[in-house]
């Protein structure tokens, strides 16, 4: 497999799982469009190994893997596919790598939800760091918290009643996986703080999960999601 054909297969994985980028990507600036999917590429390995269940001896293993290729990557030595369009970034990847340890701890921390989301705290933040520079954006002060509040979605979706925290969760998996999805929303804000890439994969990841939230899944009408996304993407 050429290296080319081994990229569009990650690239094409995460189009798997947001089919509905292709109707929101021309608000992405051409030139930023291929790292931008790279990137959240990049995100959704670390969201599967968060969502890992039962015996997770193996994701963990690529999560140590992860670290160490993140750290090649600040001295531009990537041997993933990914690293061909992201590590020519002199973003902050050993920040990011030193925090990844952070994900196998997280997935235990569900007591309640304020251990559930400082457990991510300091993961989200190398998230939002290297994202500014990815972007090439300013770090805005609430960025790390649209990561928090996207991840800890991700894993609700993924994972379903395993990833409420146990002060909510009870005997009905589904209305636990409501009152989570509700919460999360509370915080989310309408809108969120980062570069346009990330406020807008934000707006599909908050209808996804007010579906959850509303207990049935919910299929808004394209001119909805794009008139949604359009407001995102202008950020003010």
């Amino acid at each position: 497999m050429s290296s080319y054909s081994a990229l569009d297969s990650f690239l094409a994985k995460w189009h798997q799982r947001w089919p509905e980028w292709s109707l929101v990507e021309p608000f992405i600036a051409v030139d930023q469009r291929e790292r931008c999917v790279a990137w959240f590429a990049l995100l959704q390995e670390f969201d599967d190994i968060l969502a890992a269940q039962g015996d997770t001896t193996a994701q963990d293993a690529k999560l140590a893997w992860w670290a160490q290729e993140l750290r090649s990557w600040q001295g531009q030595r990537s041997r993933h596919p990914l690293g061909r369009v992201l590590d020519p970034l002199r973003a902050p990847w050993m920040g990011l790598a030193d925090v990844l340890p952070d994900l196998p701890a997280a997935r235990a921390a569900l007591s309640d939800p304020g251990v559930a989301q400082r457990a991510l705290q300091a993961y989200a933040a190398a998230v939002a760091a290297v994202e500014a520079v990815v972007f090439d954006a300013p770090l805005q002060p609430q960025a790390a918290q649209a990561v928090l509040a996207h991840t800890l979605g991700q894993r609700l979706l993924r994972s379903g009643q395993q990833a409420v925290p146990a002060s909510i969760a009870g005997n009905d998996a589904g209305q636990a996986v409501a009152a989570w999805a509700q919460q999360l929303l509370k915080g989310w804000g309408v809108r969120v703080a980062g570069p346009r890439p990330r406020r807008v994969l934000a707006l599909l990841a908050r209808l996804r999960l007010q579906g959850l939230a509303a207990d049935k899944p919910l299929t808004p009408h394209q001119a909805t999601v794009l008139l949604k996304a359009w407001w995102a993407a202008r950020g003010r």
